[in-house]
């Protein structure tokens, strides 16, 4: 089976996005590798790392986002990813090893709260987001301010605090009258 490659432009200029027509991951998820070193049990994040001009790898269910160390490597970078990519996965080698764990998607929060803020963020806010090559994650709820982790092409993006502040700060006060702001950690 023949699998399809397909760049995407992403909201942040150091950022790729490779649509893959088959399913990378069993389950929803979306994981980040911000060094080569942290990849152990993610064979294809440790590939893709292996590729001159990469620094940062997030794998999610149908896509993987790109980052690189700068402008110029773009072109390398895609020209190698569009071989990578197809030819790890018709290899049939695995995205991550069964025995991989990666680091828990929420913080450990469970308050009533935490539980409303996670389930918005699921439901509404990581989609969109996903659109763009990136994931937004809960971290905490403290004082009234929403801690997130930005990941993939939300991590260093020059929209994204025009995102927080906006759209997903907005969103959040106006569904949860305790949400005062949203803050990235």
């Amino acid at each position: 089976m023949s699998i399809t490659v397909t760049l995407e432009f992403t909201p942040n200029p150091d950022t790729l996005k490779y649509t893959v027509s088959q399913p990378l991951l069993e389950r929803p998820a979306a994981y980040e590798f911000t060094d080569a070193a942290l990849t152990e049990g993610a064979p294809l994040a440790a590939a893709l790392f292996a590729v001159e001009g990469v620094k940062g790898v997030m794998i999610a269910q149908d896509f993987v986002t790109v980052t690189v160390t700068g402008q110029s490597m773009l072109g390398p970078v895609n020209s190698a990813m569009l071989k990578e990519i197809p030819a790890h996965l018709e290899a049939g080698l695995p995205v991550v090893t069964s025995d991989y764990e990666p680091p828990s998607d929420h913080g450990e929060d469970n308050s009533q709260i935490a539980q409303q803020i996670k389930s918005i963020l699921d439901q509404s806010v990581r989609p969109a987001v996903a659109r763009d090559g990136g994931d937004i994650v809960f971290n905490r709820f403290e004082d009234g301010i929403v801690y997130l982790e930005l990941k993939g092409s939300c991590s260093g993006c020059p929209s994204s605090t025009a995102t927080l502040k906006m759209g997903i700060e907005h969103h959040l006060r106006e569904m949860i009258p305790e949400v005062q702001q949203v803050e990235a950690v």
